[in-house]
């Protein structure tokens, strides 16, 4: 079963791409990021952020960059590292996080599974996230499965 798994990791920042780097070392992973020189950067081995080295890169030997969403299309494990900004309130802001759920949304496959990795209040995940990914016209707990890792 765990042969047949392709992850993509929506969002390469300091919580995703350390992410896509583990899981790239082991089973066939997208990162994918909305930033095209950050995906060009990575490609050639360089972590703006220094977060990553360059051989921590190159050790992920399964692990592809990409900022074209048609590339995740075949993946079934979809783990969203997307960050949750505030307002001056203290209210998280979920539109990056929500864009992004309906863009997973577009490709969703029957016994996909789909893992929040964002920091995000209890109940968010079911209330907000699930009712998006079920615009795809698959049904939550039957069709798909969702996650959050805090």
């Amino acid at each position: 079963m765990l042969s047949k798994i392709k992850i993509a990791v929506y969002g390469l920042g300091y919580v995703g791409l350390p992410l896509a780097i583990k899981f790239g070392e082991k089973f066939k992973t997208i990162g994918f990021d909305i930033d095209p020189d950050r995906i060009n950067n990575l490609k050639n081995y360089i972590d703006k952020n220094a977060e990553i080295t360059e051989e921590e890169l190159k050790g992920a030997n399964l692990l592809k960059f990409t900022y074209d969403l048609q590339d995740i299309k075949e993946c079934n494990f979809f783990i969203v590292t997307l960050p949750t900004p505030i307002d001056d309130q203290n209210n998280p802001d979920l539109t990056l996080l929500e864009n992004g759920t309906k863009e997973i949304s577009k490709f969703l496959k029957p016994n996909d599974i789909v893992v929040y990795e964002s920091t995000v209040f209890p109940g968010c995940t079911e209330e907000y996230m699930v009712p998006i990914l079920e615009t795809s016209g698959l049904k939550y707990n039957h069709d798909f499965f969702c996650g959050y890792s805090p």
